[in-house]
């Protein structure tokens, strides 16, 4: 690299100490908990299979707790085959964390009232630091997104547009559980959660690796 007519040398890139890892696992399952809690507290959508979880725990009444953990169950083969077993581990122990701290976030925080604007803008914005943090420790949250990452591995299938089209079907789905200002309320914290990662989540802006 040439700065000013000189010649540099890149420092070497140092990687992530295993508590580095697990307090960024730490802070960020914390951070999407509190985001999943105020979507919950005003009936707002998200994507992923985190979406997927609100949805049921809207149509059936089941805790969001416990739907996270089971939808996400059968990805974790694809996991280990896939991206490897200390991603799988880490993916694991980030599902966990957030299953269990949404139950006692809940328990912890309690929302007498909360304005649906505030909740979808604020509370993607936690979700997208959340998962600015798990991402930058390459852990993810989500089998839909290992799923992505097959998919296109396997059949060619771009994990973008597959994404997606998830996505949408979730929210098509939510027409029937949903009012219709909740549900463009959803649209907007999509937006938020997307435009964060998309600024801050790029590649060589962070060199930080586990």
């Amino acid at each position: 690299m040439k700065v000013d007519g000189e010649v540099s040398i890149e420092a070497p890139v140092e990687r992530h100490r295993v508590y580095e890892d697990g307090l960024a696992i730490l802070t960020g399952t914390l951070i999407v908990s509190l985001g999943v809690v105020i979507y919950s507290k005003a009936v707002l959508l998200t994507g992923s299979t985190a979406g997927l979880a609100l949805l049921l725990q809207y149509a059936t009444g089941a805790g969001f707790w416990l739907v996270f953990s089971l939808v996400n169950l059968p990805f974790y083969v694809l996991a280990v085959r896939r991206l490897g077993w200390p991603f799988a581990l880490r993916t694991f122990l980030a599902i966990s964390l957030v299953s269990l701290f949404s139950r006692l976030t809940a328990q912890w925080v309690e929302f007498a009232r909360i304005d649906p604007v505030y909740a979808a803008v604020v509370g993607g914005g936690l979700m997208g630091m959340g998962l600015l943090v798990l991402f930058r420790h390459r852990t993810g949250l989500g089998g839909i997104n290992i799923l992505a990452i097959y998919l296109q591995e396997k059949w060619g299938i771009r994990a973008g547009y597959f994404q997606l089209a998830i996505d949408l079907a979730i929210l098509a789905a939510a027409v029937f559980v949903l009012p219709p200002a909740n549900l463009l309320l959803s649209i907007i914290g999509a937006a938020v959660v997307n435009m964060i990662l998309a600024i801050n989540h790029k590649p060589g802006r962070y060199v930080g690796v586990t």
